[in-house]
């Protein structure tokens, strides 16, 4: 007897979406209203808003705002129309794809329309069955997707551990001699969850002992770190030991799409094997020239990412002094580790938006053990040292009410009205 497919679905709704009737339009699919910014409307109150990868606060910077209406008014939402290969190339592609190499110190780059399944379709072109990929178990969805299309054998390494890594490469390196292919090492610039910088520097020394190549998803450090804001491998001095380089517009650049770089043969054959380009409309010319606005304005000024840092540090500095624990970030991103239950934490978050008037995300298990809740912030160029010290009173209030048992009393004998 063949079953109705789509019976699965009406029993298992999923890991998140048997939580949809308590949760959505409140706690999952919010909806923050108003001009992007720290100050936003949620639920018809003023929230201070700390959920934006918005890092350089370049969404709503006035030359942005008006290199994309003159876009909007010169080319439509539709041009160019077809995929690159086809009908859908230009000068304004070529162009940020080669400002683009230059600003990452690569000798070649490629436009993709989206982070997510540009990354996937790198990963599916870049191996093949004889291959062999290692990659950190923290990994992003968007590796863990690509690596799912691999057909060959795949390695996993505890998350930003050496000796984790070199146990995998050398199974790796013996399973390669065995099917006659390479090994793609693959790890993230930035881990956008806790904050930690990849271990740049000393995958790289393993190359000395190792052959492989190294492909970093720098989704998070591209315009933050490094010294011109061209990401962890800038930070760690190890740009050029990064054989396939990967960032977003969805973070620093506060737009759609993203890139690859590497040397012109690899990024040549990306052109012509990157299936989820290949067979995809180009990038619109609304995001390609707002991006080379939002590029002209990260090399020219130190000024954005200076203020950026400035306001990191007094976030991370003031949470330090204040006596919470934000792991090991050395990062922008700011994650706040508290003790407490599932139920408890939608009584605090709850709290913080209705009562405190702040919006961040939170996470709980499974992403993270059982009793841990995480908070995690974004602080941005756009953010005030008013908006932190508001945060840290904020902050201690919730936490008192967390270790008092306050929260778990409001847990225990009421639902929290998220109408």
């Amino acid at each position: 007897m063949v079953k109705d497919l789509f019976e699965r679905i009406q029993d298992n709704k999923g890991p998140l979406g048997k939580w949809a009737s308590q949760a959505e339009g409140y706690y999952v699919f919010p909806k923050l209203e108003g001009e992007l910014g720290p100050r936003m409307q949620f639920h018809g109150k003023n929230i201070l808003n700390w959920s934006l990868n918005d890092y350089l606060g370049l969404a709503n910077h006035p030359e942005v705002r008006q290199a994309d209406t003159d876009a909007a008014i010169q080319f439509g939402a539709a041009y160019p129309m077809g995929a690159r290969m086809m009908s859908g190339h230009t000068t304004y592609h070529e162009q940020l794809e080669n400002e683009l190499a230059e600003f990452v110190m690569k000798e070649s780059a490629y436009l993709l329309n989206f982070g997510y399944q540009g990354m996937v379709s790198i990963i599916d072109a870049l191996v093949t069955k004889n291959d062999i990929i290692v990659y950190d178990v923290d990994s992003h969805a968007c590796i863990i997707d690509g690596v799912r299309l691999h057909m060959g054998k795949r390695f996993t390494y505890k998350h930003n551990d050496l000796e984790s890594m070199e146990k995998n490469l050398h199974r790796a390196t013996k399973m390669a001699e065995e099917t006659g292919g390479g090994i793609l090492f693959i790890t993230e610039g930035v881990f956008g969850m806790r904050g930690q910088q990849g271990k740049l520097k000393e995958i790289a020394e393993l190359k000395k002992k190792y052959n492989f190549r190294l492909l970093v998803d720098d989704a998070h450090g591209f315009g933050t770190l490094g010294k011109t804001g061209a990401g962890a491998g800038e930070e760690q001095g190890v740009q050029d030991q990064i054989d396939v380089y990967f960032s977003t517009f969805a973070k620093s650049m506060a737009n759609i799409g993203a890139f690859v770089a590497a040397d012109k043969t690899v990024i040549d054959y990306l052109k012509y094997n990157l299936r989820s380009q290949m067979f995809a409309k180009a990038l619109p010319m609304i995001q390609t020239i707002g991006s080379l606005k939002r590029l002209e304005l990260l090399r020219k000024s130190s000024a954005i990412k200076d203020k950026l840092w400035e306001n990191v540090n007094a976030l991370q500095n003031g949470l330090k002094e204040k006596g919470f624990n934000i792991g090991d970030t050395n990062t922008c991103i700011t994650p706040v580790y508290l003790e407490g239950s599932i139920p408890e934490a939608m009584v605090m978050v709850n709290d913080l938006r209705e009562n405190y008037g702040i919006f961040l995300s939170i996470v709980v298990y499974p992403v993270i053990p059982k009793g841990i809740i995480l908070l995690r912030m974004i602080p941005t160029a756009s953010h005030t040292l008013e908006d932190i010290n508001e945060t840290l009173t904020a902050f201690e209030a919730i936490r008192e009410k967390l270790t008092n048992g306050t929260y778990k009393e409001i847990a225990e004998r009421t639902t929290v009205d998220v109408s």
